[in-house]
């Protein structure tokens, strides 16, 4: 009798350990099956790759934007085509691939690229600067100083200050061409040394104002 329960509850011990490993595995396989953690690591992995993603096309962007202001212009639109492929709504690539056809003499594309951009984001301040610069290019100059405008309302950008003063210095606008390359100035006196050599100040460059203005 002795030895019968002795076995009895060896019997009985390796049942409970058979039925708690059971139990075990099956949290386990439950775990690994269940929906919303199967949901949530794919969840996490997507954000991953999609975070990874878009660093990615940033750094390309970056490297477009440097070769547009190397004047390497087919260069810059063929990363920025990239780039849109991948994602087509990264509108700072269609305004930077607009503005780089419009200095390979495709206003139209150009123009169409950069609407992409502001049709995607509006309230982008380096796009309506590019749209006010390309219409400044093909000398629609009250179109572009509108633009340079609405460029302003976004942000205080030199250049945006700097097209103004160069349309009217085209157009012989004394007054307005020193209003604009005052407040260019005092926001980076080193432009001075731009000023000098540019030739759309060549209309006003022998007025006592401009002279005054440089020295």
């Amino acid at each position: 009798m002795i030895r019968c329960s002795i076995k009895n509850n060896l019997i009985c011990i390796f049942i409970s350990l058979c039925l708690i490993f059971s139990v075990a595995c099956s949290n386990k396989d439950s775990n690994s099956h269940n929906p919303a953690t199967t949901k949530k690591n794919t969840s996490n992995l997507n954000t991953n790759t999609c975070d990874n993603s878009s660093i990615d096309l940033h750094k390309q962007y970056q490297i477009a934007y440097n070769l547009f202001f190397n004047h390497k212009y087919e260069e810059t639109i063929k990363i920025c085509n990239n780039i849109i492929k991948k994602d087509r709504n990264f509108y700072k690539a269609y305004t930077t691939k607009g503005i780089s056809l419009c200095f390979l003499n495709d206003f139209k594309n150009g123009l169409g690229n950069i609407d992409n951009s502001l049709n995607i984001n509006p309230n982008f301040g380096y796009g309506r600067f590019n749209k006010a610069l390309a219409y400044e290019l093909y000398g629609h100059y009250d179109e572009a100083l509108m633009w340079y405008d609405k460029a302003l309302e976004i942000d205080h950008y030199i250049w945006s200050y700097y097209g103004k003063a160069s349309i009217y210095g085209r157009l012989g606008n004394v007054q307005n061409t020193i209003k604009y390359l005052k407040i260019v100035i005092n926001m980076d006196p080193n432009v001075k040394e731009c000023i000098k050599t540019e030739r759309d100040f060549d209309p006003v460059r022998d007025t006592e104002e401009f002279k005054k203005l440089l020295n």
